[in-house]
């Protein structure tokens, strides 16, 4: 076997095939598209799901209801964490609970404005400063002899309104 003997596999090598390039090739006036229609134009065959061939879309035809993003001037809602009164008997047992303090025991995440909800019972006299309280909660942190402090949310808390 020489170097010059080496020849690709018979059928590996096809040529490409030329359309447009006149009667004699076979494919030539309209070259394999047939006549007129969109699929014979160039950029012609458009075929997303929603297409309809140029009628207006069912998702255009359909009604729109409900709200569609945040407008100016409205109402946005504030997204709380909220912590069981139970969650913070367990792990805290005297001094102040804030929501850093809450945090860095993983009871909520850091920067998230924080509600403190009642289930669970309280033994411990805590000053709890959170952003929100039930009532219900408290009720049992000042009945256990601690205060329940009320944080204004500040507008660089991701989640919280702006004034």
């Amino acid at each position: 076997m020489k170097l010059s003997d080496l020849r690709p596999n018979p059928g590996a090598n096809k040529k490409k095939k030329r359309v447009a390039r006149g009667p004699g090739s076979g494919h030539g006036k309209t070259a394999g598209r047939g006549h007129k229609g969109q699929k014979s134009r160039s950029g012609g065959l458009k075929n997303p799901a929603r297409f309809e061939g140029g009628r207006s879309t069912l998702l255009m035809r359909l009604p729109k209801r409900g709200m569609r993003g945040q407008q100016p001037g409205e109402i946005v809602r504030v997204e709380y964490q909220v912590v069981n009164l139970g969650a913070i008997a367990g792990r805290f047992h005297s001094g102040e609970v804030t929501p850093e303090a809450l945090a860095q025991a993983g009871l909520v995440r850091p920067g998230y404005p924080v509600k403190v909800l009642s289930s669970g019972e309280l033994s411990a006299a805590l000053t709890v400063s959170a952003h929100k309280f039930s009532k219900a909660a408290a009720e049992k942190i000042q009945a256990a002899g601690g205060q329940a402090v009320v944080i204004a949310p500040s507008s660089t808390e991701p989640g919280s309104e702006e004034a």
